[in-house]
């Protein structure tokens, strides 16, 4: 049997090996596509399976898989098939859905120094255990030789382990003293340091104490905190990585041979770009072709969308609504209106740059003081005693003591309970003192549009029409994806649409049909003879009768009332700011009850009163969503942005607001007051502990179980007090 199954023996290995060559060219030559769907409003196992379903339900899909902690879909499909084919699948099922750029999400899937902190933590895990246990023995009677057999013992795990593992501490040092100013890693690298050249000093004269234990345990506790501290941040950093990827960087350009799809980046002055219905205008440009409507509310808060036919120039970032338009590029690249606000953002950040957090303040008053405390009892020893060393144990006992570890767990203990309570609430930190920043804001300023407002509008008059003109109204916005015919469609749902026949829409004007022999239109005033009103309406004519208006408010956000009064409730002064109309804008503030609001403010607008209330004293915090906000967030104390924002805006924002509420945003200054008290609360703490402890280090009575024990008891009880914001 053995021998029937064993293959034929050729004398050519190279005939041998061709078959197989081509059965693995075969093999690894492209036949499926791999596509990654976001799906933000999934929760549950049925929400899984139905998508599921539905994806596997197209014959072209060869397995789709839901991640319900990541809230995605993994696609393996014919190369055929792209994200934009699926979309609608899912979106039909009953789920959002967006296409995912797999390159940005590979490009974040590994953080390598996450890991190496993560493996040089294990490494003074592992060898602070190992010598603790060295230690324990002297601690206990240890004498002699025995005694100088464990030190040397010590010292060979400790100098390795110490030489890897206190790298990131060793390089900040070097880096602050060629600058020229001290930080909070120059005394924490001398006290290891000296700890180690003292304890070889004493071991190799055989003396009683030794630091070793004391060095390694301070290396990993100071590790701890790095850790601590960077995991938050890559948490933010990926999440907020991942909300970019939303954004697909392509383009359709019209050449002589017809369509190609290429990056945003080739796309060169001149070119002509077709931008479909639902599409994001890639350049600034000029229309040649076509006729539709731009939504322009991310650019400059403006809630109704506006006319677009050639001659008119459009900016990158504005949305074509209803009909295909042809834009001749004028500016590509850094030069496009997305960039031009760039100067604005740069000025503004370079003011709050200037923020000082409060590690900073501490460690610019502990690492002198250390220093020069443990000169001076190097000093006073040395010409008491005239032992040298007698003098270089103590001043090495005096900067071990002095527990740079609590001070650098101060911080990162806080604010990593901190930010996780927020990311659990759906509010994710992303610059490092935020929360310090938080805790300070007197001042809350709101955008209006996609902030405090959905962006959508909802239909207020529905009452005033029979239901045969809202089944008509019905029938004629089924014609349209413009944001007026979708809020009809959605508010009269309920009713069975009238038969219209020869539906079709004008671009830019509305849609019209046959009903009954007579001519209907849903639409602009204009067009349907409608009058002019400032509320945002829509027309609706039946044959000849006169003109019926869709009256229509902006939807407000989910939990928008709420924050506005929690926030009224906690004492803070609330504003409403915006690039929309006055009429919009004031009712809006009239519905929240906010007594000051400001309309028709243009990006540079923003970031001048914000300035302008900074100058007076206040301590604003601006929550914002369009790239006409990225100035007033970067001008801002601190800032908020939706996930829904457009990316600069996101960018700009110091938080990140993951779900559709804004209740959470109130809760976010209390837990930020909280951490900020918390962080106070570890420095007094620390403080307290060196007030009692030096004395004894610098009076010779602290020996290296002492400095040990003291320190990681400190160690401790500023992490417990941290994890009380849980």
């Amino acid at each position: 049997m053995t021998a029937m199954m064993r293959p034929p023996a050729s004398a050519c290995p190279a005939c041998a090996a061709a078959p197989a060559a081509e059965k693995l060219a075969e093999y690894q030559a492209p036949t499926e596509t791999h596509i990654i769907l976001s799906l933000p409003t999934i929760h549950c196992a049925a929400c899984m399976s139905s998508v599921e379903r539905a994806l596997k339900a197209d014959a072209r899909v060869r397995s789709a898989r839901v991640n319900l902690t990541l809230k995605r879909v993994n696609i393996e499909a014919t190369p055929d098939l792209t994200a934009a084919d699926l979309v609608p699948v899912v979106e039909a099922a009953g789920f959002e859905a967006h296409e995912l750029d797999t390159t940005a999400l590979a490009a974040t899937a590994t953080d390598r120094a996450g890991r190496d902190l993560l493996m040089r933590l294990a490494v003074a895990g592992f060898a602070a255990m190992n010598v603790m246990l060295l230690s324990i023995a002297v601690w206990s009677g240890a004498a002699g030789e025995t005694r100088d057999m464990f030190h040397w013992i010590s010292a060979a795990i400790v100098l390795p382990a110490i030489a890897f593992s206190g790298q990131p501490f060793f390089r900040n040092a070097w880096t602050a003293l060629k600058a020229g100013h001290l930080n909070m890693d120059v005394p924490i690298s001398l006290a290891i340091a000296l700890a180690i050249v003292t304890s070889l000093y004493e071991t190799s004269l055989s003396g009683e104490h030794a630091y070793f234990d004391a060095a390694i345990t301070l290396t990993f506790f100071l590790l701890t905190g790095r850790y601590l501290d960077h995991r938050t941040r890559s948490v933010a950093r990926s999440a907020a990585e991942e909300l970019a990827a939303l954004e697909v960087p392509r383009a359709t350009r019209l050449t002589d041979t017809g369509e190609e799809t290429v990056a945003v980046a080739d796309l060169k002055r001149g070119d002509l770009i077709l931008v479909r219905p639902g599409g994001r205008m890639p350049v600034d440009g000029e229309i040649t072709e076509g006729t539709s409507e731009l939504d322009r509310a991310l650019l400059t808060g403006e809630t109704l969308p506006v006319l677009a036919q050639p001659g008119r120039n459009v900016s990158a970032g504005e949305v074509n609504l209803t009909s295909p338009l042809t834009v001749r590029a004028t500016a590509v690249g850094r030069d496009t209106s997305l960039h031009r606000m760039a100067d604005l953002v740069a000025i503004a950040e370079s003011g709050r740059s200037r923020y000082t957090s409060l590690a900073d303040r501490a460690a610019k008053l502990y690492a002198p003081g250390v220093h020069i405390l443990s000169a001076l009892a190097f000093l006073g020893w040395l010409a008491y005693s005239g032992d040298l060393r007698v003098a270089l144990n103590i001043a090495a006992a005096v900067l071990i003591i002095t527990c740079p570890c609590a001070l650098g767990l101060a911080v990162p203990a806080v604010t990593t309970a901190a930010s996780g309570r927020l990311f659990r609430k759906g509010l994710l930190i992303k610059d490092a003192t935020a929360l310090e920043r938080l805790a300070e804001v007197d001042t809350v300023v709101f955008d209006k549009t996609g902030t405090l407002t959905s962006g959508t509008p909802e239909l207020t008059n529905r009452n005033d029409f029979t239901s045969a003109d809202l089944a008509i109204g019905q029938a004629l916005s089924q014609g349209s994806n413009h944001p007026l015919s979708r809020a009809i469609a959605q508010a009269t749902q309920d009713i069975a649409p009238a038969e219209v026949t020869d539906l079709r829409e004008v671009p830019g004007f509305g849609t019209e049909g046959q009903w009954r022999g007579q001519t209907m239109r849903l639409g602009r005033a204009s067009w349907v003879g409608g009058t002019a009103t400032d509320q945002t309406a829509a027309w609706l004519q039946i044959g000849s009768a006169k003109p019926q208006p869709f009256l229509f408010t902006d939807r407000l956000r989910d939990g928008a009332a709420e924050a506005v009064a929690a926030l009224q409730a906690q004492g803070k002064s609330v504003i409403l700011m915006s690039g929309d109309t006055t009429s919009p804008v004031e009712t809006l503030a009239k519905r929240l009850n906010i007594t000051q609001w400001v309309a028709e403010a243009l990006p540079q607008d923003k970031a001048q009163r914000i300035q302008a209330l900074t100058d007076k004293g206040a301590k604003v915090l601006m929550i914002g969503d369009g790239l006409n906000d990225t100035a007033a967030l970067t001008a801002a104390h601190a800032s908020i942005s939706p996930a829904s924002a457009l990316d600069a805006a996101r960018v700009a924002s110091d938080i990140v607001l993951l779900g559709q509420s804004l209740a959470p945003i109130p809760d976010a200054l209390t837990t930020a007051a909280k951490a900020t008290q918390r962080i106070r609360e570890n420095f007094t703490i620390a403080t307290w502990y060196n007030i009692i402890a030096v004395p004894l280090a610098v009076a010779g009575l602290c020996s290296p179980l002492i400095a040990a024990l003291a320190m990681s008891s400190s160690s401790i009880t500023v992490s417990l007090n941290a994890l009380r914001l849980r």
